[in-house]
């Protein structure tokens, strides 16, 4: 039994508890989803399905700076009108696509895949740190723009990395809290996240 009914199709009852897999989707969400998806087209419906199995088959992570491509490398590392130089440090590749939806950073990225956090378990090993060390020996990197949560991880990451490099001939900036504290940089609307980098500030150790 889901949503107190009871389903006479263990097929309409699959999909209801597949789609209520996804985030924020609860069983009655996932039921009027389904019973639209039996309404609609075939055609429709072979067109979603194609779509997710292409997700989980095409699309993989950049080798270069872990942003989302069906490609070895993501087209904004092999853009010539990026400046390679300059690495913007992230959590996650969403926050790639809030960074890029202001038009405000030309710079490259580089996704750690996701932030210390001692308490749930993830630790510098567990991100891609080191590889991020690897390209600012490598690659000339002159600046690093900690773009992160605004929250004591966010920070605690920023600080090992900040660590890491010290004694390099190497310019550090963090955008400008404009991002609430504590608050998710996905979450935050264009024009403040736009300013934010634009109006980055200096990074330094503090003793």
């Amino acid at each position: 039994m889901i949503c107190s009914v009871n389903f006479t199709s263990s097929t309409i009852e699959k999909a209801v508890e597949q789609l209520s897999r996804f985030p924020g989707i609860g069983k009655k969400t996932a039921l009027r989803m389904t019973l639209f998806l039996l309404k609609d087209k075939p055609e429709h419906v072979e067109m979603l399905a194609g779509a997710l199995v292409d997700l989980k088959t095409k699309v993989k992570f950049c080798a270069t700076c872990g942003n989302i491509t069906e490609a070895e490398l993501c087209s904004i590392c092999t853009s010539v009108n990026r400046n390679k130089k300059l690495i913007c440090v992230v959590k996650d590749f969403q926050d790639i696509i809030s960074i890029e939806n202001t038009g405000q950073f030309s710079g490259v990225y580089h996704v750690l895949g996701g932030v210390i956090a001692p308490m749930e378990g993830v630790g510098p090993d567990d991100l891609a740190i080191s590889e991020l060390l690897e390209r600012i020996k490598n690659e000339g990197v002159e600046e690093l723009v900690f773009a992160l949560s605004a929250n004591m991880e966010g920070d605690t990451t920023a600080f090992y990395i900040a660590r890491k490099v010290e004694g390099l001939n190497l310019k550090m900036s963090a955008i400008a809290r404009g991002i609430a504290v504590g608050g998710e940089l996905e979450y935050a609307d264009e024009i403040t996240l736009g300013r934010s980098i634009l109006n980055r500030v200096p990074y330094a150790l503090k003793s």
